[in-house]
């Protein structure tokens, strides 16, 4: 069960870095005047726009595919042999058997937490890298549209609009970044026992 769960959270990791804009309510474009200075972004709409990001949450989909089927070609051979123990009947061979099968079923559940531990830091490092190519860019924009103040566009109710630099900034990250590729980040059992 708590493997299902796993495998669960670790699909919905994967979603999350593709849908963060989707899951946000988006502001309203109501008019009014342009207020000077004042620009707005999407940093979370810059990553599931531009094909950088595009590329990052496809690959963090297939990792996270790929470890959830590690996971699952091990806990499937436990599953097998608890079904044959319960048929079996209870006696001191059958506990004996099942405080191992209790040992190996843990350790699996500790691999699967390192292993997903390994999935979020390579979501990370991924999107720190996309993060840090655009921030030249952002100030390139935000120089352009001579603004002088920057806000978070998720976290505007409604307005007139003009000075978003989203769209700019996906459009220049598109010209610099077209894809990104990665491996799983690995990290040493210890550490994984730490962040716990």
């Amino acid at each position: 069960m708590f493997l299902r769960i796993l495998s669960v959270s670790l699909s919905a990791a994967a979603v999350m870095a593709v849908l963060p804009a989707a899951a946000q309510t988006q502001a309203q474009p109501l008019g009014g005047s342009v207020v000077p200075g004042v620009c707005l972004l999407s940093r979370e709409a810059v990553f599931a726009n531009a094909a950088a990001g595009r590329a990052a949450s496809a690959r963090l989909a297939e990792l996270t595919q790929a470890a959830q089927a590690e996971v699952e070609a091990e806990r499937q051979p436990l599953e097998a042999e608890l079904r044959a123990l319960e048929a079996q009947p209870d006696d001191a061979a059958r506990r004996q058997k099942a405080e191992a099968l209790s040992v190996r079923w843990q350790a699996l559940q500790q691999k699967a937490g390192h292993i997903s531990q390994e999935v979020e830091a390579t979501r990370v490092k991924a999107m720190e890298r996309i993060a840090n190519e655009a921030q030249p860019l952002i100030a390139q924009a935000y120089a352009a549209k001579s603004c002088g103040l920057l806000l978070d566009r998720n976290s505007a109710l409604g307005g007139n609009f003009a000075n978003d630099l989203t769209a700019d900034v996906v459009q220049a990250l598109d010209a610099r970044l077209s894809t990104i590729t990665f491996e799983r980040e690995r990290l040493p059992q210890a550490t994984a026992q730490a962040a716990r």
